[in-house]
Parts: structure tokens; sequence; C-alpha cells
């Protein structure tokens, strides 16, 4: 099996036999995440009962439409596992997430979680994160001044490419959920992704970041010859 989505949905269907019936889950966003809420819509027509938490408008429609009980955090503070998938993953499971623009809700509804299971195939895996540009949430009020703060930051971490404003494909400028704009970061090789995020933090105007350190309980990763769990169940 080899092919991009079938290994995507071979994760999804291991981390499924992580769902007991009485669960409180996280549902993560992204195309992974998409084929773990068909399958727990499945599962879910057959008796299971669960209620989730989405962590976007979009899975929050996805799961409506299959008929997957949902909350929120404040009805619900505190969840037993959250299922999401990453754009890149380190040996340390250190994750790059943010691809989908959902990086805030999806960082919010992890750390609510007593555990995070992410879902990948092997293409995410890397020795260095920083391949991927890293999504970097940020206000609309004094955007360049903290573009320019953002971008002083990544110098001093050893990143110093592009930094870009995402914007959709029909040229207009991509707006979170929250209403946010995102910064896409061109670091190429993040050496210290623990200090980076503490730095980023730091910086006002940065509502989130896309590095997801410390959160990952262990991962889910899908090859052509299977689906492999990697860290500590």
């Amino acid at each position: 099996m080899s092919d991009p989505e079938a290994l995507k949905r071979d994760a999804a269907a291991k981390a499924l036999s992580f769902v007991e019936d009485g669960m409180r889950l996280g549902l993560g966003t992204g195309s992974t995440a998409k084929h773990f809420v068909d399958l727990l819509a499945e599962r879910v027509a057959g008796g299971l009962r669960v209620i989730g938490v989405p962590t976007s408008e979009v899975t929050r429609a996805q799961a409506e439409r299959l008929n997957v009980p949902l909350t929120t955090l404040d009805e619900t503070p505190e969840l037993d596992l959250t299922i999401d998938g990453a754009d890149e993953i380190d040996p340390a499971l250190n994750l790059i997430k943010g691809g989908g623009g959902a990086l805030l809700r999806e960082k919010i509804v992890a750390s609510a979680s007593a555990r995070m299971i992410v879902i990948a195939d092997a293409s995410k895996q890397v020795a260095t994160l920083g391949r991927y540009p890293l999504p970097i949430e940020v206000n609309l009020f004094g955007l360049e001044a903290t573009r320019r703060a953002v971008a002083k930051v990544l110098d001093a971490a050893g990143c110093p490419g592009p930094l870009n404003l995402r914007k959709k494909a029909d040229g207009h400028v991509f707006v979170t959920d929250g209403g946010h704009m995102i910064l896409d970061a061109a670091c190429e090789r993040i050496a210290d992704p623990v200090a980076l995020a503490a730095r980023l933090h730091a910086v006002p105007g940065v509502v989130e970041h896309g590095l997801f350190i410390g959160l990952a309980s262990f991962a889910i990763i899908a090859s052509p010859g299977g689906a492999e769990v990697v860290g500590r169940v």
C-alpha cells in the first residue's frame, strides 16, 4: 500500500483501536484527522458512545454531518484523548502543526487531553524539524511590527528564511477560525525547537505557534509495510 490517502486511513484506523466506550475525544483537523472522524462515525453508528471536541469549524461540520456527538471545552474541560495529524514529527515526538490553519484550537484541545495520539504517514517523520514552514498565528493589530519582531527571533535562532503572510488560493489573506493571521516561516532547520517555542511566545502579537512540544503521547506512523506505534503507549 503506497497511496498517501490509504496510508493516512491506515494510521487513523489503528488510532481508533485506542478509543474506548464513553471517552471524551479531541477531534483533529487536516487530511489525516478527517479519515479518523470518518472511521469514528462508523463506530458511533454501530453503538460506540463518545463525545468529541472539534479543533476547527471544518471538523465540526464534518462531525455534525456524520452524527458524531459534540461538546465544547467549556462544557467538557478535560478530555481523555485527542487524535490529530502533524506536518512534521521529530524523534522526540515534537511536532510542527498548523498547515490547515487550526493550530491555536489544536493546541488548546491537546493540552486539555490526558493523551494525544498523532497519526501520520511516514513522510511526516524528520530527523530535525523545520523543512515544513512553521506557522505562527498573529494578531491583526500591529501586524508589521509583530512580523519584524518574529523575524528577529527566527534570525537569532538560525532560521533566517522568508517569513510570509499566508494567503488563500484566491489571493486573499488567510484568516483563522479565531480571526487571526498566519505567518509561515521557512526555517529549513530548527536546531532547538524548545528554545524557539519559548522565544516566539514572548513576542507581543504572537497568539500561538505551530511547535507542539511535549504534547504527543505517541504517534502512529503508516508506511507501505503497515501502521507502527512510535513512542510509549
